[in-house]
């Protein structure tokens, strides 16, 4: 994989340098059916701990700055997305991901992104990645045509249906959902109950609608994982409806974080919807369903194993898509700058 680009005439002429004092961080920036992931190269600080969950505790505690830095304006936007990796000692990489709100237990978009990433700039060999994410061990198969990773697949963590027909009320009246588990928790209700449509015409409403719905079950319903106090939250609502095109199996919309919109499918959800809809006997052992998001974009997904986590019935989901790179970055951080670390106006 390449990455060199010519200087322009005009730069080349210049004696200009920039200053000697600028924090500089690199990143190579990717998307997975529209949904950005910038992934730091070079420029951090060494990441204390042993495991993935230590190196994020370690980050938070001692450089959130370069996440707010580098997700939020100026060099980012409040839907920008990142992604960490270090080194591991019990997989390919430990990796840990970055948005608007503060850290995510489990990405899939992410996955499938930086599988192309490492294969492709030729960081492991073969078609095979196994990544450490706070949530657990993934392992993600590429497939590979004329040297181009041009699609992947992972297995996830165990998922499974957390809980089943909830309703809360809110000031648009009751609102059904369940909570499903795919690396993450997710809300998970209809989207024509609410008249909310599916597309980008809806943009505003989802963020505002998934935000209140998402709070309102987080001051009345306790999220506890099996086992990792860490990932005892809920991420995010996703809205469901029926698919655009022939042959898919339904659309549905993310909203996570602090009001991030998923522009993908979302891989995690995904996987908490394949737990749901194999919970409830709407699908079976390795059918696979295509889910298209807010952009058309799609994700597939099937359950192909049956499994326990914890007190819980689960499955072990497969999930596949495409990623492509879209650039190669040098951020400076200036220390005179007032706003080096960061804002958003949304």
């Amino acid at each position: 994989m390449s990455t060199e680009t010519a200087m322009p005439d005009w730069m080349r002429d210049s004696n200009w340098r920039p200053p000697g004092d600028l924090v500089r961080v690199t990143t190579i920036d990717l998307h997975t059916g529209g949904e950005p992931l910038r992934v730091i190269l070079s420029g951090l600080p060494p990441l204390h701990g042993n495991t993935v969950l230590e190196k994020r505790r370690y980050f938070r505690e001692h450089f959130d700055h370069l996440r707010t830095g580098l997700m939020f304006e100026p060099r980012g936007h409040a839907d920008m997305y990142g992604a960490v990796m270090t080194e591991s000692t019990t997989a390919d990489y430990d990796v840990f991901f970055l948005h608007n709100e503060g850290y995510s237990t489990m990405c899939g978009h992410a996955i499938i992104a930086l599988t192309k990433l490492v294969i492709e700039a030729g960081l492991v060999q073969g078609e095979r990645v196994a990544f450490n994410v706070p949530a657990g061990r993934i392992e993600s198969r590429a497939r590979i045509e004329a040297g181009r990773v041009v699609e992947a697949a992972f297995r996830n963590v165990p998922s499974f249906l957390y809980r089943r027909d909830q309703v809360i009320d809110l000031e648009v009246g009751p609102v059904k959902f369940d909570i499903a588990y795919g690396g993450a928790f997710y809300a998970i209700v209809e989207a024509e109950p609410l008249s909310l449509s599916l597309d980008e015409s809806a943009y505003a409403r989802l963020i505002e609608t998934g935000r209140t719905l998402k709070h309102a079950i987080m001051k009345t319903m306790r999220i506890e994982h099996p086992f990792e106090p860490d990932l005892s939250f809920l991420y995010g609502t996703i809205f469901t409806g029926p698919a655009r095109r022939a042959g898919h199996h339904s659309r549905n919309v993310c909203v996570f974080a602090d009001g991030e919109v998923d522009r993908s499918a979302t891989g995690s959800g995904v996987s908490a919807r394949a737990a749901l809809h194999y919970a409830k006997g709407e699908v079976g052992l390795n059918e696979p369903i295509t889910i298209e998001s807010i952009l058309g974009s799609t994700m597939t997904v099937r359950a192909v194993e049956q499994t326990t986590f914890g007190a819980y019935d689960a499955v072990i989901p497969e999930v596949s898509g495409t990623a492509h790179f879209t650039g190669q970055h040098q951020f400076w951080f200036d220390p005179r700058d007032p706003l080096r670390n960061g804002f958003i106006l949304r």
